[in-house]
This record gives C-alpha cells, sequence and structure tokens, in this order.
C-alpha cells in the first residue's frame, strides 16, 4: 500500500470535463493498493495521516495537522504508486492489486479517514481523471506499507 501526500492550497478533480470533487485547503491524498494489502494496513495509514502534522504554526514549524487548519482531504485512487520500473522502459504493474479489491480497500480507507474525523471528497476509481492541483509548499510525503 501506498500514499502520496501532498499539502495544497486548492484541487480540483474533473471526469470527462465534469468537476466532481474539489477542495480548498488541505490534502491531495493519492492512494495506490498492491496485492495483499488489506484493512490493517488502511486503519493504520487512515490513522498515520489523520494525525500528520504538516501545517506551519505561527513560528513556521510543521506542527498543526489537517483538522487545526480546518483542511479536507481529497481521495485519489492512484494504482500506478505500485508501477515496477526496474526492467526496461515500461512500467509493469503487477503488484497493483486487482480493481474490484483494490476498489473496496480506496472506500474502507477513506470510510477510515471519516472515522478519524476528515472531511473526504472523493475521485472516481478507475476513471481517466484530470487534475488541477495547487501545491503549498511544496510539500510532498510518501507512505509506504
Amino acid at each position: 500500500m501506498k500514499a502520496v501526500v501532498q499539502r495544497t492550497k486548492r484541487v480540483a478533480l474533473s471526469v470527462d470535463g465534469k468537476l466532481i470533487s474539489e477542495i480548498e485547503k488541505g490534502f491531495a491524498v493519492y492512494f495506490g493498493v498492491g496485492k495483499g494489502d488489506g484493512k490493517e494496513k488502511a486503519d493504520y495509514l487512515a490513522k498515520k495521516i489523520s494525525g500528520l502534522r504538516a501545517f506551519e504554526d505561527d513560528n513556521g514549524k510543521m506542527n498543526l495537522a489537517l483538522k487545526d487548519v480546518g483542511g479536507e482531504i481529497l481521495l485519489i485512487s492512484q494504482f500506478t504508486l505500485l508501477a515496477d520500473l526496474s526492467h526496461g522502459n515500461r512500467p509493469s504493474f503487477t503488484e497493483a492489486e486487482e480493481p474490484v479489491k483494490a476498489k473496496e480497500l480506496y472506500e474502507y480507507f477513506g470510510k477510515k479517514l471519516e472515522e478519524f474525523g476528515m472531511t473526504v471528497k472523493y475521485g472516481v476509481f478507475g476513471a481517466d481523471m484530470k487534475i488541477e492541483q495547487f501545491n503549498d509548499g511544496p510539500v510532498t510525503l510518501l507512505y509506504e506499507l
């Protein structure tokens, strides 16, 4: 399981030219599920991200969590995070979970974030999403379980 968390000022996600989700201040969370990943990893990751202190306090230190700044999460499924780039020039996705299981875990992960008090908006699993993102910092953090 992998998640890329980017601190953002604004994110807008569209499919087929139609706006699906958008957030202002918060995290764009790109989420990929690997073969054999389960709910235990999703639980752990949801707890970690919900408590992640990636926003600056009055002293310029990253001491504030998403709840502290009134931010939101835009959760985006992205199986390409599981790409194997070690051979040749074409990525292999053999380590990515099959779509039905991955979608179930994506939805479960989003609900767990909500249980931790996060406001979560969603992309469209498996769709060709177009994402406009205004990063803040930039701050990009990688969780790899």
